[in-house]
C-alpha cells in the first residue's frame, strides 16, 4: 500500500475532516478492516495566510515545496494540500514538488462535468473567490463561474475566518450567506455551487439549495481514497 501525504493544518477543522473521511472511505469502499497509511504535516495557515495576502506567490510556492519535501522524507509516495485557497500557486509547486499532487480544483472540475453542470457559483475565501484558478480549470471543461458581489464576498471571508476555522456556524450568519447564494442562483441560471473553501460544508449542505452542492473537501477526499485504492490493488496484484 502507498502512503498519502496531507498538507493539512489550513485549517485544523477541515483537517480533521481529511483524515476521518479518508479512512472511513477507503475502509467503506475496499471491504477491509485494513487503515490507508496517511502522514500529516500540519503546517502553520497564518504564515501561509499572510504570504497569499501580500501576494507573495514564490515564497509560498518554495513554502508548501518545502513541506511537500518533509511529507517524501517521512515516506509518503503521493501528496494533496487539503485546503483551496494555496492552489492559487498549485500548478507551480506542481512542477516543483518531490511528490505527484491530486489537485482539488481538478478533481472538482471533474466531477461537475460529470454532472453535466455548465454554470457554478463559487464561494470560498476571500483570496479564492477574486483568483481565476477555479475559473481557468473549470473553462478547459466549458464550465463558466460567477462568484458573489465584492461587498458579499467580503461577508463570506469573514465568517470563514471568524466562525468557521473555530468550528462555529451561527445561523443567522448561514441565512444570509444562503439568501445571498439564492438570488444569483436565480439571477444568473445557477446549476451548481463549488464550496470552495474546505471549511464551508460545515455550514453549508446538500439540502440548502435546489441545484448541485460541490463539496471541494468531499471530492478531494474521494480522489484521495481512488489512489489509495489502485495502489492497493496493483500491491496485491
Amino acid at each position: 500500500m502507498k502512503t498519502l501525504g496531507i498538507i493539512g493544518g489550513i485549517g485544523p477543522q477541515s483537517t480533521l475532516d481529511y483524515y476521518r473521511e479518508i479512512i472511513s472511505g477507503y475502509r467503506k469502499i475496499s471491504g477491509s478492516p485494513d487503515y490507508p497509511h496517511i502522514i500529516i504535516n500540519s503546517i502553520d495557515m497564518t504564515g501561509m495566510l499572510d504570504l497569499v495576502a501580500r501576494s507573495d506567490y514564490p515564497n509560498l510556492v518554495r513554502l508548501l515545496v518545502s513541506e511537500i519535501e518533509k511529507l517524501k522524507r517521512a515516506g509518503a509516495e503521493f501528496a494533496l494540500i487539503a485546503s483551496n485557497t494555496p492552489h492559487i500557486v498549485f500548478d507551480d509547486v506542481k512542477r516543483s514538488s518531490p511528490l505527484p499532487l491530486i489537485s482539488i480544483v481538478e478533481a472538482t472540475a471533474e466531477k461537475a462535468q460529470s454532472l453535466k453542470l455548465k454554470r457554478l457559483l463559487l464561494l470560498g475565501t476571500g483570496f479564492t473567490m477574486k483568483s481565476r484558478f477555479y475559473a481557468d480549470c473549470l473553462s478547459r471543461y466549458g464550465i463558466s463561474v460567477s462568484v458573489p458581489p465584492e461587498q458579499e464576498q467580503k461577508f463570506i471571508h469573514e465568517v470563514i475566518f471568524d466562525d468557521l476555522e473555530e468550528g462555529i456556524v451561527i445561523p443567522e450568519k448561514k441565512a444570509r450567506v444562503v439568501a445571498l447564494c439564492a438570488a444569483i442562483i436565480e439571477k444568473e441560471s445557477i446549476d451548481g455551487i463549488i464550496l470552495g473553501c474546505t471549511e464551508l460544508p460545515l455550514m453549508i449542505r446538500d439540502g440548502d439549495f435546489n441545484v448541485a452542492v460541490l463539496n471541494t473537501a468531499g471530492i478531494h477526499i474521494e480522489a484521495a481514497v481512488r489512489v489509495l485504492l489502485e495502489q492497493s490493488s496493483v500491491s496485491g496484484a
